[in-house]
């Protein structure tokens, strides 16, 4: 694979998901809706309930709306990977992945710059959610947001190869949002996203704890707010890493024609 070519098709990919991100003016005051309700509506509501919550270092309290940051850094970086997701099952009906796929270069590449793309999407995103946020005094040192950079990057792709691995399996568009309500709730509620996961075992919730320490997305929240207070999780990035490399080689290899889900199906990737 030539070096320049590599590039040109990074930058060409990456310049059209950036396009389309700017075209759809509505995508990103969606994108934040969601978090910011969140935010302000339901760690208001809740602020009494939960009283204070525990961050790393673990003997360190803070305010319930300072708790739930990252996880709704997370609530970002899933709700973009799984709208990238949707936009890779719209190309592949209107046959613009028919076009991407044939270029001559190896198809795990181009599908890695299609994840590229939507991980620079997403993290931007993210910052725009904690700039918004900052203005509500949630607490999150200056220093965190440069320390948490990398894992927003590594939990975005993460949960973009999570969305690309979907788009091999969602072969119609109406089908879509179905999936991702049954991949996304799950998720997001089976993770400290809004609640300590100390709190489920302490109920005797064992089988929920369970499930959500087995929950990838909980240790992209976990690794998200430890970084925020300049701290590395390691075991969680381990995870994040090793899920990462799971979901797209399953991804590449269900976009083969040759041996995956396309053969199988006997379908095309356009």
């Amino acid at each position: 694979m030539n070096p320049r070519h590599a590039l040109l098709a990074l930058q060409a990919v990456t310049s059209r998901e950036v396009a389309k991100f700017l075209r759809q003016g509505g995508r990103l005051a969606s994108a934040l809706v969601r978090p910011l309700l969140w935010l302000v509506v339901f760690a208001a509501g809740f602020q009494n309930v939960f009283g204070v919550s525990i961050i790393p270092p673990y003997e360190t309290y803070v305010p319930y709306q300072t708790y739930i940051v990252p996880g709704l850094l997370g609530m970002v970086l899933l709700f973009n990977g799984m709208q990238s997701s949707l936009a890779m099952v719209y190309d592949r009906e209107m046959g613009v992945m028919r076009l991407l796929l044939t270029a001559p270069l190896p198809r795990w590449y181009l599908l890695f710059c299609k994840l590229l793309a939507g991980t620079l999407l997403s993290v931007l995103q993210a910052y725009v959610f904690l700039i918004i946020a900052a203005l509500f005094d949630v607490g999150v040192p200056l220093s965190g947001w440069l320390y948490a950079l990398p894992v927003l990057v590594l939990a975005g792709m993460m949960l973009g190869a999570l969305g690309l691995l979907l788009s091999v399996h969602v072969k119609q568009l109406e089908n879509f949002a179905g999936t991702m309500n049954f991949v996304i709730f799950p998720m997001f509620f089976l993770s400290p996203a809004l609640y300590p996961l100390w709190k489920l075992e302490e109920s005797g919730a064992t089988v929920i704890h369970f499930l959500a320490t087995w929950n990838p997305f909980t240790h992209a929240v976990e690794a998200v707010r430890f970084a925020l207070y300049g701290q590395w999780s390691l075991q969680s990035l381990a995870v994040v890493a090793g899920c990462l490399a799971a979901f797209f080689t399953l991804a590449a290899w269900g976009y083969d024609p040759q041996r995956g889900m396309l053969k199988r199906s006997g379908g095309k990737p356009g």
